[in-house]
């Protein structure tokens, strides 16, 4: 009797895939998930149907074709006679040096603001509180117009650095300041360059290690060690050694005036400056906000008890209280670095040629290939979001409180 019940609940038949609670919803998950495959075939075939019908089949080849127009800012190499795939290249990279950059300055103002906004200090809590409302409740597009039209209005020209009586001058023969941008020392690579930068980075891991190690000690033993000085001679000291070891194979070329502009060295544009400002600025009033509101989920008897114990307000906010703050903060950080990155295609707005300027904008009146353009637009887009959420979430998950 026994034997029987076993085998007939062993026995399977296709009337438990919707009867049976335990297949049921997968069962109804798969045929959901194959009617969306079917229903999405249709609608691309149908698409595509269609635009053969108009004489608008998908292509391709128009990336290899001769591109015809400059970009202002080439971070990499590229003239008129190259291809729109270049041309596209130029934009991305483009896009990506302005996100990063934007990123890194918005992250570093809105920590401090938002720190300074919880200070005992009636007139800087003032100021930061009116700094983040002003920027947070305008447009970015008006912050960039904005900056972007004060720099080039107030800002000399290049012929006022020319003669003896010249009414503007370099910052220390190096910088220069004018209404066409801004204008730095370029780096020179020998050789044996890229030794010294891969001896940089190395003394990066080797900070990011020593300040693991000084944490874990405080954490078992209660020691607590100097951090910083001992941070920027690891920094330094062994790039230092490396660079004059190998004879200083990086070197710098400075800007000279030559005629009616600047040559030599790196020229940033107003438009790059611009829109790096603006975004910075803009988004770092929505970080301030979110270190306030992390700052403040932290138990004030926490810092009356590390007072009690004799630390310092600067040890106690970066000892104690950031490093719980963020597992609140970095979330919604994730956010604000997304907003940066597709804020930047903004950047037509003055002139800047992300990718949005080059592939959506000039590469796609010329070709006339608008659907294939805004699919790789796209996915650019896709691919720089996941990148960035995929990296935060790393760094959200490590910055987790583990149970003991």
């Amino acid at each position: 009797m026994s034997s029987t019940t076993q085998t007939g609940a062993s026995k399977f038949s296709l009337s438990m895939l919707i009867n049976d609670t335990r297949y049921r919803s997968t069962t109804f998950q798969v045929i959901a998930l194959i009617g969306l495959i079917f229903a999405m075939g249709y609608l691309v075939s149908n698409l595509l149907s269609n635009l053969a019908d108009a004489g608008l089949n998908i292509s391709w080849r128009f990336f290899g074709e001769t591109a015809g127009y400059d970009i202002n800012q080439m971070p990499i190499e590229y003239n008129n006679q190259m291809s729109h795939g270049r041309a596209s290249l130029v934009g991305a990279v483009n896009t990506l040096i302005v996100a990063f950059l934007a990123c890194v300055s918005a992250t570093i103002l809105g920590v401090v603001a938002g720190v300074l906004r919880l200070s005992n200090n009636w007139v800087v809590s003032k100021l930061m509180a009116i700094y983040v409302e002003a920027f947070r409740n305008v447009p970015v597009l008006i912050w960039i117009l904005i900056i972007f039209l004060v720099m080039s209005n107030v800002l000399p020209q290049p012929r006022e650095f020319r003669g003896d009586a010249a009414t503007s001058s370099m910052w220390f023969d190096m910088v220069a300041f004018t209404n066409r941008g801004v204008y730095i020392p370029r780096l020179i690579l020998n050789d044996l360059g890229w030794v010294v930068f891969a001896a940089f980075g190395l003394s990066i891991i080797g900070v990011f290690a020593f300040r693991r190690y000084a944490r874990n000690l405080l954490f078992n033993t209660g020691r607590l060690i100097p951090t910083f000085l001992p941070s920027i001679g690891i920094l330094i000291i062994p790039t230092v050694l490396v660079y004059f070891a190998l004879g200083s194979p990086i070197g710098l070329e400075n800007p000279a005036l030559k005629g009616f502009n600047f040559k030599g060295g790196l020229h940033l544009r107003l438009s790059l400056i611009a829109l790096w400002f603006a975004l910075a600025i803009y988004t770092g009033a929505f970080i301030a906000e979110n270190v306030r509101a992390g700052i403040q989920a932290i138990s004030y008897g926490q810092t009356e008890a590390a007072a009690a114990l004799g630390m310092r307000p600067g040890r106690i906010m970066s000892l104690i209280i950031l490093p719980q703050a963020l597992r609140v903060i970095v979330p919604p950080l994730i956010s604000q670095y997304l907003n940066i990155t597709k804020n930047s295609s903004l950047a037509i707005a003055v002139g800047y040629m992300d990718i949005t300027g080059t592939l959506g904008g000039i590469t796609l009146n010329q070709t006339g290939r608008a659907i294939e353009c805004i699919l790789v637009l796209m996915l650019f887009y896709l691919v720089i979001s996941l990148s960035i959420s995929a990296i935060m979430n790393v760094y959200n998950n490590a910055m987790k409180l583990k149970e003991r």
